[in-house]
């Protein structure tokens, strides 16, 4: 069973859920719990153990000069626009990449060689006999995480049960991290924002063809234009997580509030239940 906990805007409470759900599922079942949020990782906050560091990398083309007639294929070739041929040089974008090896193919004199460029770092901890963190990491500056998701993704594929906390909106990262996915649960809060980007992603989670629902954090009790959206939409609204001072406050000592209310703790494993019987038992 392989669940994302995605949000159409960031500041929801996705990273919440997911830490929290993932804790309390973890005392009778084995669960890794995965941070696609590459640019913002922010679930190793919750817990206290960093695991082991592996560093990822990407492809990227380096150029012989000396094989090179500059024909230009290869810029032809790019439809990223990471490469461009002069007239006595080959210019490669790095940032531009995206490492399909395209170009070596198309180079008729075997100019083209590939060398290892580090995008990011993985951390991989056992926090208890049950709960297992993979933290995705993109380094400052690159424009890139979806190999980082990518191979998080292919760390945890193996695992009967993952909980994947995407990155917030609705661009490339998110759909890499629903892909695949048995079941999407999607985080809002009641505010016109809040809103307004939950029908976005709940679009795209749609076209991607992932079942999904719907979890309002913060609820005040005025969540009528959220529910009826859903109504509308056939999104079932999952779960209420109230606004509550105190929750909020445990929240941010990167504590789990799951801990201090066990009431919780029940309300997070029927979550669970009800989901794998959405989607025709546990997978």
């Amino acid at each position: 069973m392989k669940i994302v906990v995605a949000s159409g805007k960031g500041g929801t409470g996705k990273s919440t859920l997911s830490a929290n759900f993932s804790y309390v599922i973890s005392g009778n079942r084995d669960v890794v719990l995965v941070d696609c949020d590459v640019e913002e990782p922010n679930l190793h906050l919750f817990f206290e153990e960093k695991g082991k560091e592996s560093i990822v990398t990407l492809p990227i083309p380096v150029i012989d000069e000396n094989k090179c007639d500059f024909c230009g294929k290869c810029g032809e070739f790019c439809q990223y626009g990471a490469i461009t041929v002069l007239k006595d040089q080959v210019m490669v974008l790095q940032n531009l990449c995206h490492s399909c090896g395209g170009c070596l193919i198309v180079c008729p004199n075997d100019a083209i060689s590939e060398v290892p460029k580090t995008i990011g770092v993985l951390w991989d901890a056992q926090i208890d006999s049950n709960l297992r963190l993979i933290t995705g990491v993109l380094n400052e500056g690159e424009a890139n995480g979806i190999e980082i998701i990518k191979t998080v993704k292919r760390l945890s594929e193996s695992s009967p049960l993952v909980i994947y906390d995407s990155s917030p909106g609705t661009a490339c990262p998110v759909i890499e991290t629903v892909e695949g996915a048995d079941f999407c649960i999607l985080v809002t809060e009641s505010t016109p924002f809040g809103l307004h980007d939950l029908k976005l992603a709940a679009e795209v989670v749609k076209k991607i063809g992932v079942p999904s629902g719907v979890v309002i954090n913060r609820s005040d009790g005025s969540d009528n234009e959220t529910e009826e959206f859903c109504r509308e939409n056939d999104l079932e609204i999952l779960l209420k997580i109230p606004f509550d001072r105190e929750i909020a406050a445990i929240q941010n000592r990167g504590e789990l509030f799951s801990v201090y209310y066990p009431d919780w703790q029940k309300q997070f494993t029927d979550l669970l239940d009800h989901i794998e019987s959405l989607c025709g038992g546990n997978r």
